[in-house]
C-alpha cells in the first residue's frame, strides 16, 4: 500500500516539474500549420535544418529568435505546395550549405562522407602493422642456469664493493 503511495506520488512529482518543460518545448502555437500532414512535412524539413544561432541544433529544436523566423519561412514555403527539394534548394541558395545539418554528399564534402572509412581503414591498417611486428620480434631468452645467476651475482656484488 504504501509502495503504491510512493509510485502515486511519484508521478504526479514528474508531472509537476515535466510540466513547464512541454510547454517551453513549443515556442508559438500559432506558427503551426493548419493541416497536420503540411505541419508534420514543414517539421521534417526544419530537422535538417541548422540553426544559425546555436548551431548544432534543428531549427526545430531551438528556440531562437533566427530559428523561429526560418521555421517560419518553410512553413510559408509548405503552404505555398512547394516539395522538400524545392524549399530545401531555396535555404541552400540563401544561407550555403551549412544550413544543412547533413550536408549533401558533393566533391567538397567527399572528404567528410569518406573520413569514417578512411578512419577505419588506417586503424586496421596500424592493427596490422602492430601485430606482424610483435609476431617478428625474436623470441624471449631462456632463463638463466643456476651457474648464470650465481656469475651475475658475483659480478653484482664485486660492482657493489668497488670504491
Amino acid at each position: 500500500m504504501n509502495m503504491c503511495r510512493f509510485l502515486a506520488a511519484s508521478c504526479v512529482g514528474f508531472s509537476l516539474i515535466a510540466a513547464p518543460a512541454l510547454v517551453l518545448a513549443v515556442d508559438d502555437p500559432m506558427e503551426m500549420l493548419p493541416n497536420p500532414q503540411d505541419e508534420a512535412r514543414a517539421e521534417a524539413i526544419g530537422s535538417q535544418l541548422r540553426c544559425l544561432v546555436c548551431q548544432n541544433e534543428s531549427i526545430e529544436d531551438s528556440s531562437a529568435g533566427l530559428a523561429r523566423d526560418l521555421r517560419r519561412v518553410v512553413r510559408e514555403h509548405v503552404a505555398k505546395g512547394e516539395n522538400n527539394q524545392q524549399i530545401m534548394d531555396w535555404m541552400v541558395n540563401r544561407y550555403g550549405n551549412f544550413i544543412r545539418l547533413k550536408p549533401a554528399f558533393s566533391f567538397s564534402t567527399l572528404l567528410l562522407w569518406c573520413m569514417p572509412v578512411l578512419a577505419l581503414l588506417l586503424g586496421l591498417v596500424s592493427a596490422l602493422i602492430f601485430y606482424r611486428r610483435r609476431a617478428a620480434a625474436p623470441p624471449s631468452p631462456p632463463p638463466l642456469t643456476e651457474e648464470e645467476k650465481a656469475r651475475l651475482a658475483q659480478l653484482t656484488k664485486d660492482k657493489d664493493n668497488a670504491p
